[in-house]
């Protein structure tokens, strides 16, 4: 850093030269030296330059050379009642603020936030990403923050704008509605939420933030293996088998303990078997259930031929009338399922339908 250039006990050039990435804030040492009237002020790209006058704001000077006198330090004029005709020399405090943004910034969750999630219920998230910082106002970031420190850093500032970031982003991820499986694909919108809701606090403090990301929302460590083995189930389709092949994946590896653990199970299985058959001492073994008695044979259907046509089909009760009505006589043919062609009445096993018929009665005498 340049300090300037003393000539006696005046300062006639002010300049800030900052080799460093993180100072936001550096205060011209004048050692006791006056200010010389018509000193040179250089402010380079990238900075501002405020002057204090016995603790209170003056002028601001943006990037630019200037000689310092009454016409281009309208402020300091008024405050020390200069006349038109003045040079002499003067004392003040010179602050040049770094401009420029200071990128990478971190923030992250320091506790879980809670939300409500329409799938999983209540749900504890996390969440961490980066910003970008930037002087808005020099004079309004010199009195809200600064104050009188003489060399002032990022790091000074970062965990006040972290709390703010943290409040906000609580209150958007609690109402956003989004679901948590659906949250990785929507981080822009939501960080465009946040910056505009930050901003106007963020503002108060002469700062501004350009940029603002979420690099990722995650749910806690416990809550993601849960959800992995849900995703495992719904990939192999079949909980069953999924169920086969984790037990088949554990008895291949010993260290898993589950090929003892089901060889433990198959021994006390085989174990109780023995001893429900092993005698009076063991269990009495259950009565074998008796089989159900089979079906009844479905009844055969008959048709009969008459005068070159066929009737029927016809169940045994409907012939056995037939026969009482004499409209079927053992010569009759008729034929059913299973039987070689047409026969007569009498020579298949309807025949003893007709011996239940009573012969005719005998003549009147």
């Amino acid at each position: 850093m340049v300090f300037g250039f003393l000539k006696g006990e005046f300062i006639d050039v002010i300049t800030w030269l900052d080799d460093t990435r993180d100072t936001m804030v550096w205060r011209f040492e004048r050692h006791g030296n006056a200010i010389k009237y018509g000193a040179k002020l250089t402010v380079r790209e990238g900075q501002a330059a405020v002057f204090v006058h016995e603790g209170q704001l003056a002028d601001v000077f943006g990037p630019g050379m200037y000689v310092l006198e009454t016409n281009n330090m309208p402020i300091m004029t008024t405050l020390q009642h200069w006349d038109h005709g003045f040079d002499s020399p003067f004392k003040s405090e010179i602050y040049f603020i770094n401009t420029t943004r200071f990128n990478d910034q971190k923030w992250g969750t320091k506790n879980p936030i809670m939300c409500r999630d329409p799938e999983f219920g209540p749900v504890r998230l996390r969440a961490f990403g980066t910003y970008s910082l930037r002087v808005s106002d020099p004079a309004v970031f010199l009195r809200e923050i600064v104050g009188t420190d003489g060399e002032f850093t990022a790091d000074e500032v970062t965990n006040q704008i972290r709390n703010v970031i943290l409040q906000e982003m609580s209150q958007v991820l609690a109402k956003s509605d989004i679901p948590v499986l659906d949250m990785a694909a929507n981080t822009a919108d939501l960080g465009k939420l946040v910056t505009t809701a930050i901003s106007p606090k963020i503002a108060e403090y002469g700062l501004v933030l350009p940029e603002f990301y979420i690099e990722n929302i995650s749910l806690p460590e416990e809550v993601e293996k849960v959800l992995d083995k849900r995703t495992s189930v719904g990939i192999a389709g079949d909980l069953h088998k999924y169920m086969q092949f984790n037990a088949a994946e554990g008895m291949g590896n010993p260290a898993s303990g589950i090929g003892a653990a089901m060889g433990a199970g198959l021994g006390a299985g085989m174990g109780l078997n023995m001893a429900q058959n092993a005698g009076p001492w063991g269990a009495a073994p259950a009565a074998a259930a008796s089989p159900p008695p089979p079906p009844p044979p479905a009844a055969k259907a008959w048709h009969v031929a008459e005068n070159g046509a066929t009737k029927g089909p016809f169940g045994e009760n409907d012939l056995a009338a037939l026969v009482s009505s004499g409209a079927l006589t053992r010569a009759t043919q008729v034929w059913t399922a299973g039987q070689d062609g047409w026969k007569a009445a009498g020579d298949t096993e309807l025949a003893r339908l007709f011996a239940m018929v009573p012969p005719p009665p005998p003549p009147a005498v």
